[in-house]
């Protein structure tokens, strides 16, 4: 099999670390950002040829730029880029602090609209390739206590779809990948909380507090398994445009839209009462 080029965003831990490590067991070369090297310390030691680890911070666009730029200029050519970097915010959005609204847009919408924007230029004089957004089953349903990461996660899916129909002539496919709760950092170690307020403790918006307690059961997604689904995506064309990862997320998906089409179908004539009559 041909040797694959990939970009990841946040290899040190959760999805970004189990693509990586599966990768280069299978012969990959990765470039695979962190915001410092100790947690892939071991990744640069045993795959020091086909492993790079540049620093990033995805809030900073000129870097990503750069970052981008310097992969391409360094490798010649990237087959396939993910944008995985982000992380959770909970908490009721009165709750919220401005600098961390202002940071996870900053983090998980901005910088990886800005990660595709640096990607596309190249990836059309290369002739094609492929972009993996990660996204969440939060991207289609939304909870509460989880307004903001909602938002981010809403907001990239729009873009990635509008923008996968503009480079589709380019032979530059696009998949959002959507998973369910799995075993990673994300829930149990980097997921950031708000200064909760007691006005809400007996409502829905602190229900995430029992899920983040690992006391009360693991999440069931497997991130190896993810990561694994998600590499043999590329091999898919064309490449699909989400991609549903764990039984409950798409169970839980699929009755959210089927409940939003029935609501959209009960407003017929009020649609239409709005419409200017026909030969007038």
């Amino acid at each position: 099999m041909t040797q694959r080029t990939w970009f990841i965003t946040g290899v040190s831990s959760g999805f970004g670390r189990a693509l990586t490590q599966q990768l280069l067991q299978k012969g990959d070369r990765v470039i695979g950002t962190v915001r410092s090297h100790g947690k892939v310390e071991d990744l640069l030691e045993n795959w020091p040829k086909t492993f790079s680890a540049p620093l990033l911070e995805m809030t900073d666009s000129a870097a990503v730029r750069r970052t981008v730029d310097d992969a391409w200029r360094q490798h010649g050519r990237i087959d396939v880029v993910i944008s995985n970097a982000g992380y959770g915010l909970f908490g009721a959005a009165e709750e919220l602090s401005d600098d961390e609204i202002q940071q996870i847009i900053a983090t998980n919408l901005t910088g990886a609209i800005q990660l595709i924007r640096s990607a596309l230029p190249h990836m059309r004089q290369q002739g094609g390739g492929r972009i993996i957004q990660i996204s969440s089953y939060g991207g289609q349903v939304a909870f509460p206590g989880n307004s903001l990461y909602h938002a981010t996660k809403w907001g990239i899916e729009g873009f990635v779809e509008s923008v996968a129909h503009e480079v589709a002539p380019f032979d530059i496919g696009m998949t959002l990948v959507e998973p369910g709760g799995a075993r990673t950092e994300f829930r149990y170690g980097s997921a950031r909380v708000a200064k909760l307020m007691p006005e809400y403790d007996t409502s829905p918006a602190h229900a995430f507090q029992s899920m983040l307690d690992p006391a009360n059961g693991l999440a069931p997604g497997c991130p190896e398994r993810m990561a694994a689904r998600i590499i043999e995506s590329v091999d898919i064309d064309p490449a699909p445009l989400r991609m549903v990862l764990g039984s409950k997320a798409l169970q839980n998906t699929i009755a959210v839209l089927r409940q939003r089409i029935t609501d959209f179908e009960t407003q017929r004539k009020q649609a239409a009462s709005t419409d200017i009559p026909d030969g007038r």
